[in-house]
């Protein structure tokens, strides 16, 4: 058998595991799917009536609240990762000649299908609540594809700041910032309106412009620089993620 096809086999048996580990926690399903939805309903019909801005509110939100349900599936992984490698997991796998690779591709590929599973249900609750985006057959397509480079790039960084912690208790507290940075953006409520130091670190961090991409593909009026800085962000962080991730394991594994 071929090298690649082993790395494959073995990528896929570590994916079936975090699979069967996500579905026996009711609290990573809670925190990754369940909890974005509370999140929906209590801002669009709780506080959305406070909050000026163009058009149904719900349609503003919808976008902000798919990445902040990226972000808030994020310390499961991380904790998760932690725990391989403080429990001694991977070097029961090393003693089975276990792909190295396929034990961090496990992990990033369960997390990106998770984040994409949990903004798919945002995206049919919000169209249940009144959401009537106005984007075309390509529009939709650029959408999911700027979804997808977030979770995979998310992904990358959760498993590395998982595989960098000492603990498992602050691997999931590493992981904070990720899932208070967007209500620190435009995901919500539009950057200009808020007070000075706020509203530049909400331009200026890189949540904002994926949220205004997606918001802008949704609505069918997508903007060239926001889209350009958000594709550029994602990038970035899978990059950054994955040379990370790589180079710890080596000194971990």
């Amino acid at each position: 058998m071929s090298t690649l096809r082993t790395a494959f086999g073995d990528s896929a048996i570590m994916l079936r595991r975090n699979f069967r580990h996500t579905v026996r926690n009711p609290v990573t399903v809670f925190n990754a799917i369940l909890f974005p939805v509370v999140m929906m309903l209590m801002f669009v019909y709780v506080f959305g009536g406070a909050f000026a801005v163009e058009g149904d509110y719900v349609d503003y939100a919808v976008p902000g609240l798919m990445v902040m349900a990226i972000s808030y599936g994020l310390g499961a992984t991380a904790t998760s990762v932690s725990d391989d490698m403080s429990k001694g997991i991977i070097n029961r796998f090393r003693t089975m000649d276990v792909s190295r690779g396929a034990v961090l591709t496990g992990h990033v590929v369960a997390t990106t299908v998770r984040c994409l599973a949990a903004d798919a249900v945002i995206a049919g609750v919000g169209l249940a609540m009144g959401f009537r985006p106005d984007a075309g057959f390509t529009d939709w397509l650029a959408a999911a594809g700027l979804v997808f480079l977030l979770a995979f790039g998310a992904s990358w960084l959760t498993v590395a700041i998982g595989l960098a912690a000492k603990t498992v208790e602050s691997a999931g507290m590493a992981t904070v910032p990720l899932i208070m940075l967007p209500f620190l953006s435009s995901a919500f409520v539009p950057a200009d309106t808020m007070g000075t130091g706020v509203r530049q670190f909400a331009e200026y961090q890189p949540f904002t412009p994926i949220i205004e991409t997606l918001r802008g593909l949704l609505t069918g009026d997508p903007s060239g620089g926001d889209a350009i800085a958000a594709v550029a962000w994602c990038a970035g962080l899978a990059v950054l993620g994955y040379l990370w991730a790589v180079s710890t394991f080596r000194k971990r594994a």
